[in-house]
This record gives C-alpha cells, sequence and structure tokens, in this order.
C-alpha cells in the first residue's frame, strides 16, 4: 500500500519485470504439470462417486433441518395461539365473582323493578356480552348432565335421572376449555 519513506528505493530498472523472466516461469510451470502423474480415469470416477454420495447426505441433512425448523415453527406459533387464547383465564375467573354477586343482587330485589335493580340488570348484562366477546360462555344444563361440564352436589327428587334439576351455581368455559363447572342437582 504504503511505501517505507525510510527504505531506500532501488532502482527503476530493478523494479520492473524482465519479459525472459516471465517466459521462464511459465516453461517452469508447464515442466511441473508435465512430470505430475496423470490421474486415472478410475480414481476420478471413484472421487466422482463420493462426491455424489456426499453431497447426497449433506442435502438429505439439509432437508431435515430444514422440515425440522418447519416443525418447530408451526409448535410455537400453535403455543402462542393457545397462549393468547387462554391468557384470559384468570381474569375471566374473577369476572365470574363478579357476575354471580350481580345475579344474587337481581335475585334479592326480587319482582319489584327500581332504577338501582334496572341498573343492576343493564350491569350485568353489559358484562356477559363483554365477557362473550372475548369466549367465555355459559355452560349448558338444558342438555342433561355431562360430568366434563357438571359438578353434582346433591340429588334433586323433582328431576328425572340423568337431567339437571336445579343450577346452583352457573358454569362458564372459555374457548371450548372449562372454566368453572356448574354446581348443579341431578335427578335420581
Amino acid at each position: 500500500m504504503f511505501k517505507n519513506p525510510f527504505k531506500r528505493r532501488s532502482s527503476m530498472a530493478n523494479e520492473q519485470i524482465d519479459p525472459t523472466q516471465e517466459i521462464q516461469a511459465d516453461n517452469v510451470e508447464q515442466q511441473t504439470a508435465a512430470e505430475q502423474p496423470e490421474s486415472n480415469v478410475e480414481d476420478l470416477q471413484a472421487q466422482i462417486a463420493a462426491l455424489t454420495e456426499n453431497l447426497k447426505y449433506e442435502k438429505a441433512v439439509a432437508a431435515n433441518a430444514k422440515y425440522e425448523a418447519e416443525k418447530t415453527k408451526e409448535r410455537l406459533e400453535r403455543e402462542a395461539d393457545i397462549s393468547k387464547k387462554f391468557a384470559l383465564e384468570k381474569i375471566a375467573k374473577e369476572l365470574l365473582d363478579t357476575v354471580d354477586n350481580l345475579e344474587r343482587a337481581i335475585a334479592a330485589t326480587g319482582e319489584e323493578k327500581t332504577a338501582l335493580s334496572e341498573g343492576v340488570e343493564l350491569t350485568l348484562k353489559s358484562l356477559l356480552t363483554t365477557l362473550e366477546k372475548f369466549g367465555i360462555v355459559v355452560v349448558d344444563t338444558d342438555n342433561g348432565f355431562n360430568a366434563d361440564f357438571h359438578q353434582a352436589v346433591g340429588i334433586a327428587p323433582d328431576a328425572k335421572a340423568g337431567e339437571v334439576g336445579t343450577v346452583l351455581q352457573k358454569g362458564y368455559t372459555l374457548a371450548g376449555r372449562l372454566l368453572r363447572p356448574a354446581m348443579v342437582l341431578v335427578g335420581q
């Protein structure tokens, strides 16, 4: 790059390459190439076969790595979707207590309609609508007892066998997953 300023420069004649030196260098290269033993055709074919096998192996390794990366990506996306879907679970459980309290307040007012009872009903309706937007729905108790969604806490003497008699506490699901089972009395 930069020449050392403290080093003595040689004469210009020494710095130029002599054309005879280039010709001599080419001759030496040709002689060494001619002196090397020619490779056997079978040796070259064996090398080609070995390289072909190595290439097949490397392609298989690369394809396997790509497949594993795709599967990992899909698994992570699935897990992220599940996490997003059920991230509301803790807060939803807490809100269900509020829903229960609002229902008890409405039941306590009885048939009497006051401004306060109507406000509580509207609040309950608004809260249930919001919960439904996020996939939180009431467990069905009309189609008989289902041990996956109902918790039997007693026997209802007036209900038929296998049917839900009285609902003591509503159950809820979040995106099809049980959030809280319905506490019910079941017929015998």
